[in-house]
């Protein structure tokens, strides 16, 4: 009996891709074989971003070092700036007192003159020393810049006057200055003392008073 088997054709085809071979073929080992470039590739480009950014982190560092630096000399700087100005202020004021003590040391002589004077009935005499004794104080301090305020018979100013009275006249026009009770005084332009004042008010009409009481 014939075997069915014996009368199958063999086909042995030489250039059939051998079993167990890889799909991809030579193809897929070059591509393979870029893909691992690529990778090294790109670990080395990591590492040289990395170190960009050591050296860049160290120069920020060193810059913020440097401004940290400049920020302690710049406030040491003026903290000195600070303490010289207040010296100096200080130094000034002294200086300006010291001026005005030696100006007024030849009143505090004639005072010291005067009252080592006996008195010998003259009153006039004593009273025109003092006058000049007055004269050369005021004369003193006005050099030194104080100015006195004019107030009688000038209209009333708050900046410069204060009112301790209202007295009701017809002589002189509502608002003006009636007696100076306490002379008031600048010092280079800035008041130093208001002067203390009578000021006049508009008397009350006794005709409406009493057409109103009525």
């Amino acid at each position: 009996m014939k075997n069915e088997r014996d009368d199958e054709k063999v086909d042995l085809n030489l250039d059939a891709e051998p079993i167990g071979e890889s799909p991809l073929g030579a193809a897929g080992l070059e591509s393979l074989t870029a893909g691992e470039a690529a990778l090294v590739g790109d670990e080395e480009s990591t590492g040289a971003m990395q170190e960009a950014l050591v050296a860049q982190f160290a120069k920020l560092q060193a810059e913020k070092d440097d401004l940290y630096q400049t920020l302690v000399r710049r406030q040491a700087d003026f903290d000195n700036y600070r303490k010289r100005m207040e010296r100096e202020r200080q130094e000034d004021a002294r200086r300006g007192a010291a001026i005005l003590m030696e100006s007024v040391l030849p009143v505090l002589d004639a005072f010291e003159r005067a009252l080592a004077t006996k008195s010998d009935g003259n009153e006039e005499q004593h009273r025109l020393g003092f006058e000049l004794i007055y004269k050369q104080l005021s004369d003193a301090m006005s050099r030194n810049g104080l100015e006195r305020i004019a107030a009688k018979g000038q209209p009333f100013d708050p900046f410069v006057h204060q009112a301790v009275e209202r007295v009701e006249t017809a002589e002189v026009e509502e608002g003006t200055v009636l007696e100076e009770l306490a002379p008031g005084y600048r010092f280079r332009g800035s008041v130093l003392r208001p002067s203390m004042v009578r000021v006049a008010a508009a008397p009350a009409a006794s005709g409406e008073s009493e057409a109103a009481v009525n």
